[in-house]
C-alpha cells in the first residue's frame, strides 16, 4: 500500500525543496499538498500530486487531510499555532479510526536557541554555548527555553502532544540552522539570511559586523538539508509496516538538529564584502565594525522585534547529533563560504 503523505508549505524555499526531493525521489507515494496559490507549472511537474487549496487558516480543511494521511509534513508558518493544532487533531483522529499511529514532521528552526534575547554584552561575542539534539541536559533545556524564544510557542504544543499522544502520533521536530544554496522548488527558490545581509550592506556602503564579530552560527547547505528530510521521511514510511520501531525515531527521541558548519559573523562579513567589492557594489572589501544603536536600526518592519541583532549579532550553535548518528548524514555539499557568491548574485540580482 502507497504510503500517504499531507504536505504544506509546498511553495517556499525550504518546503519547496522538500517537496521536490520527496516528489522525485519517492513517485511511489502518494502526495496531497495545501496550495494558497497554483504555481503555472506545478500540475505538469508533479502531475501524480493532488492539490487541495487553502491557507493556514483553513483548520478544517487541514484537520480533515491530516486524518486522511500517514505522514504530514509541515513546512509553513513555523509558528502558526492553528494550523499545528489542526494538524495534530487530524492525526489523532486517524488513530482513533484506524488504530495506526500517524507521523508529524513540523519545520521548526534555532532560532529558539539564539542568545540575542539575552544580555546585550554578549551581542557581537561568541558564546561557548553548542546545543546537542541528543544530550539529555540539552534537551531538557530546549524544552524549557524562554516563551518569548522564537518558535517556543509550537515547540510547546509539540513536545506536550508527544508527551500526551505518545501512542497515538509519532514527532519530529527539524531545527535547521541558517540555509544557503539554491532551492529545488517551484516558489521561493532562495536563501533569508545572505539576501536581507546583502541589502543592509547596500544601505551602509560597507560589510559590516557587530563588535568583535565573533559570534558564531551554524549553517546548512538546503540539498543537504532535503536530503536529511528524506531520511525522516523514509523512516516515518517503514514505521507504517513496524510500528514499534518509532520510538527511536519520535517524539522524546524526535528532536533534530540540521547543522554541517559554523562560523562567525567577521567570517562571513569578510567572505560577503569580497564578494560584492568584486562585483563593485562597494567601494572596499574589509568590513568594519558597528555599535548595537546602528543593528537595531535595521530590518525593523520584519518578521519579529531586534531581528537584526539575531541575524548579524547572536549566537546560534548546534550540532546534528542525532542525524549522524542514526543514518550517517553530513554535509556533502560546498560550505557556505565557498558557495556563498552564487547567493550573493542571487540577492543583487532580485534586489
Amino acid at each position: 500500500m502507497s504510503p500517504k503523505l499531507f504536505i504544506t508549505g509546498g511553495t517556499g524555499y525550504i518546503g519547496g525543496s522538500v517537496l521536490h526531493a520527496i516528489a522525485t525521489t519517492h513517485p511511489e507515494y502518494t502526495i496531497t499538498v495545501l496550495l494558497r496559490t497554483i504555481p503555472a507549472s506545478f500540475t505538469t511537474t508533479y502531475p501524480n500530486i493532488r492539490i487541495v487549496g487553502g491557507t493556514y487558516d483553513s483548520t478544517s480543511l487541514l484537520t480533515s487531510e491530516a486524518s486522511q494521511a500517514d505522514i504530514v509534513v509541515h513546512n509553513g508558518d513555523s509558528d502558526h499555532e492553528p494550523s499545528l493544532n489542526a494538524l495534530i487533531a487530524g492525526l489523532l483522529q486517524k488513530e482513533k479510526q484506524t488504530g495506526n499511529p500517524g507521523v508529524l514532521i513540523h519545520l521548526s528552526g534555532t532560532g529558539i536557541v539564539s542568545d540575542f534575547q539575552t544580555s546585550p554584552s554578549t551581542l557581537g561575542t561568541q558564546s561557548s554555548e553548542i546545543w546537542s539534539d541528543i544530550d539529555a541536559t540539552s534537551l531538557q533545556k530546549i524544552r524549557s527555553r524562554p516563551d518569548a524564544a522564537p518558535h517556543r510557542n509550537t515547540e510547546k504544543i509539540l513536545h506536550a502532544a508527544a508527551k500526551e499522544y505518545a501512542d497515538k502520533i509519532n514527532i519530529a521536530i527539524m531545527c535547521p540552522p541558517d540555509i544557503y544554496g539554491p532551492g529545488t522548488g517551484l516558489g521561493r527558490t532562495s536563501s533569508a539570511l545572505i539576501p536581507l545581509y546583502v541589502k543592509q550592506i547596500k544601505k551602509l556602503g560597507a560589510a559590516f559586523y557587530v563588535r568583535e564579530g565573533t559570534n558564531t552560527r551554524s549553517w546548512v547547505h538546503i540539498q543537504d538539508l532535503t536530503r536529511l528530510y528524506l531520511r525522516v521521511v523514509e523512516t516515518a514510511v517503514s514505521t507504517i509496516s513496524n510500528p514499534s520501531s518509532a520510538g527511536k525515531y519520535f517524539n522524546e527521541n524526535g528532536y533534530y538538529f540540521a547543522s554541517t558548519q559554523e562560523h562567525t559573523q567577521i567570517a562571513l562579513a569578510r567572505a560577503v564584502g569580497a564578494v560584492l567589492h568584486k562585483h563593485g557594489v562597494i567601494e572596499k572589501p574589509e568590513p568594519r565594525a558597528i555599535g548595537l544603536e546602528e543593528v537595531d536600526g535595521m530590518l525593523k518592519a520584519v518578521l519579529w522585534p531586534d531581528l537584526a541583532r539575531y541575524l548579524f549579532a547572536s549566537n546560534s550553535r548546534t550540532r546534528a547529533e542525532r542525524a549522524g548518528r542514526e543514518w550517517g548524514w553530513k554535509g556533502e555539499e560546498e560550505g557556505l563560504l565557498e558557495a556563498v557568491e552564487k547567493d550573493i548574485l542571487v540577492a543583487l540580482k532580485e534586489g
